[in-house]
């Protein structure tokens, strides 16, 4: 007839029923004929296979059905300090953010809310980390932190430290609040201070080149008693190196540098100790010297070492020259010393000839009566 319609709901629908734009019923699988004469009736059908309600009334539907919402939706309504996890056929799929309020149909998908609150606290449960994480969407809902082995993290909320993490994957829920996470190196870390151009006591220009290692104890001391800790240390080491050249001589730097690298390492060690930082030992590496300056150490060191040969040269000839007078006195006073050097003298001789013809004796000998043949 004309002034019926006729309205078909399949097995994975429902209808809902308008009359005058007025929500009215629940069409629920099965065939309906319902009289509308001046067509004020119309009804939506939904497919219940994706159970997200995608209509625009939900707060109507809510107050509308009342007591009989439970038999048709899951209603999902979060409150101002809560999130809330949606579970399809057992699987987290969703996060709904703090005020939400949704509809899902009962039937061909099971649907679970769970409401978790933010008052207890912003770390994101592992195994819902886990699964956003294979969703794809860890990184668009929390702040996602990777702590490495040897380091600390410090979770702050609001500009307030509220928690230290050890090593691992952490994820904390990014809703109404401020959260950021620093990671601080526990590891030994190297510092260089390079080109630093610096006079001495004796007002020589010098470029120094300083190097140190640092480790962090405390990192809760090390991130919130001073802006940037690393810079804070560089300082350090450039007035420690400062203080410690304007207070030594050119021979005395060169000359011992060991007492040099101790100044400041005693002096950085003081500034910073209260920081959680621990200096495990400064030094340093290049004394670079102007190029006069180089010239003229040269010359220094040449004279010194020259002035050196000659005492060693000195030396060794006055002991030589002292050797020969003692030998000369002893053989002066025993004529059987005298005779073993004439046969020492003979034997050198006769190695180095042929034929020897000796006459008067060994007295002749030595007294030049000797002929080669």
């Amino acid at each position: 007839m004309f002034w019926t319609k006729r309205v078909v709901i399949g097995d994975g629908e429902r209808g809902l029923v308008y009359r005058n734009r007025q929500f009215e019923r629940v069409l629920f699988p099965g065939v309906y004929r319902m009289f509308d004469p001046l067509k004020r009736i119309e009804v939506r059908t939904f497919n219940i296979a994706a159970p997200e309600y995608a209509g625009h009334d939900v707060d109507a539907l809510i107050a509308r059905l009342g007591e009989r919402l439970a038999a048709t939706f899951v209603l999902a309504d979060i409150g101002a300090d809560e999130i809330g996890l949606v579970s399809k056929n057992g699987k987290l799929e969703d996060v709904l953010a703090p005020g939400s309020r949704r509809l899902y149909w009962r039937g061909l998908v099971k649907v679970e809310v769970e409401r978790v609150s933010l008052a207890d606290g912003l770390a994101v449960r592992g195994d819902v980390a886990n699964r956003l994480r294979q969703l794809g969407t860890l990184g668009k809902l929390a702040v996602v932190a990777e702590v490495p082995a040897e380091s600390a993290g410090l979770v702050f909320i609001d500009g307030k430290l509220v928690q230290v993490l050890e090593a691992g994957s952490h994820a904390f829920w990014n809703f109404r609040k401020n959260v950021a996470v620093d990671v601080i190196e526990l590891r030994v870390q190297s510092l260089e201070v390079s080109g630093q151009e610096l006079l001495t006591r004796d007002k020589v220009s010098l470029r120094v080149n300083l190097a140190a290692s640092i480790r962090i104890t405390d990192p809760v001391a090390a991130r919130t008693r001073v802006a940037k800790f690393g810079d804070y240390v560089y300082r350090e080491l450039q007035f420690g190196l400062r203080k410690a050249i304007a207070a030594k001589t050119l021979d005395e730097l060169l000359g011992d540098k060991a007492s040099l690298d101790a100044d400041i390492f005693g002096y950085v060690r003081g500034r910073v100790g209260e920081l959680g930082i621990e200096v495990l030992g400064v030094g340093v590496k290049d004394v670079i010297l102007p190029g006069e300056m180089k010239d003229i150490l040269n010359g220094v060191v040449q004279a010194e070492k020259l002035a050196q040969a000659n005492v060693i040269r000195r030396r060794e000839e006055a002991n030589a020259t002292r050797s020969l007078l003692n030998t000369a006195r002893l053989i002066e006073e025993s004529p059987v010393l005298m005779r073993l050097k004439e046969l020492e003298a003979l034997e050198k001789v006769t190695e180095k000839i042929g034929n020897l013809t000796v006459f008067g004796g060994l007295d002749g000998v030595m007294k030049q009566l000797v002929s080669l043949k």
